[in-house]
């Protein structure tokens, strides 16, 4: 097993795991430009993962029922209403055509529709396990992140150490819950139901290589079509997260679908804050040490 690091570029997580023979790390790519914000994905995903419902309560926050990530919500269609930003370009999907100006945002008074399917990062450099003390938390050979659910003990070190806000414990019993790329599926062959049922293949999974290369292509393919504000999230292996197993083409700033705009592994600074803990205990020591000795040897200088 190689040494394993808190941060920066990791280009075999799983084997740093200890996978030796080990396929290749499958990931989520979603196109947030082809959503349709059907929910098909929270759907699918509660019905394999046997997951409680969220009801049927007005948010107040369009058509979103479920407000974000949770034990229960292991997927989130996000509904972003907005005016149009004088000069961006409505959806691709919506009519006139592919990267043409809305005529009734030209004035910057139009209203245009963001969604997008939000999950689990599976973060290369994943906090959450980092910090779980029971092994409840493990990286599988799929690169992938998973909680056991019979070995959680509720503490709860994982919700805050998550940079993303992600997983949540459950309040009925406390222990943690969080997508996990349908570990059973992809055991057997199978891709993830939410990709599974993606009607427009918003949401892709497949090797993260290969997700990545596509993702590219879709963001040139989007720029010169004329929707220049296409960009990519978590996708960048030198982030401060060593890139995500799960990232997205996003139509505007990060923060407009509640993701952080430069999120950091919270375990990066531990190897520091333990050398200079232990410099400390050092200094305390060597100084106890020093108490006691000193006046021993006062004493017999005394009596010399």
């Amino acid at each position: 097993m190689r040494s394993r690091f808190f941060s920066g570029p990791e280009p075999d997580p799983a084997g740093d795991a200890g996978h030796e023979d080990h396929p290749p790390r499958a990931g989520f790519f979603t196109d947030t430009s082809v959503c349709i914000g059907c929910k098909a994905c929270e759907v699918a995903c509660k019905e394999w993962n046997a997951l409680p419902e969220d009801g049927l309560s007005l948010t107040g926050m369009s058509y979103d029922n479920t407000v974000g990530l949770g034990a229960s919500t292991w997927r989130h269609v996000a509904f972003v209403e907005q005016p149009v930003p004088e000069g961006r370009t409505i959806l691709p999907l919506v009519e006139p055509g592919p990267g043409t100006p809305d005529p009734d945002a030209a004035d910057g008074t139009g209203v245009r529709w963001l969604m997008s399917s939000d999950v689990c990062k599976h973060c290369t450099h994943a906090a959450c396990l980092d910090v779980c003390p029971t092994g409840s938390l493990f990286r599988t050979e799929f690169g992938t992140v998973v909680v056991q659910e019979d070995i959680c003990n509720g503490c709860g070190y994982c919700v805050p150490a998550c940079p993303y806000g992600v997983i949540e414990q459950r309040p009925s019993d406390g222990r943690a819950f969080k997508c996990t790329m349908c570990y059973d599926r992809l055991g057997a062959g199978q891709e993830p139901a939410c990709a599974k049922a993606c009607p427009t293949e918003s949401i892709q999974f497949g090797p993260l290589d290969e997700l990545r290369e596509r993702a590219a292509l879709r963001v040139d393919q989007l720029h010169t079509a004329g929707v220049t504000e296409a960009r990519l999230y978590g996708h960048d292996p030198d982030d401060g997260v060593g890139g995500d197993g799960a990232f997205f083409l996003l139509l505007d700033e990060p923060e407009v679908y509640g993701l952080p705009p430069e999120p950091v592994v919270t375990t990066r600074d531990l190897p520091a804050m333990w050398a200079h803990a232990g410099i400390a205990a050092l200094s305390l020591a060597t100084g106890a040490a020093l108490s006691f000795a000193l006046p021993a040897l006062t004493r017999r200088s005394g009596r010399t």
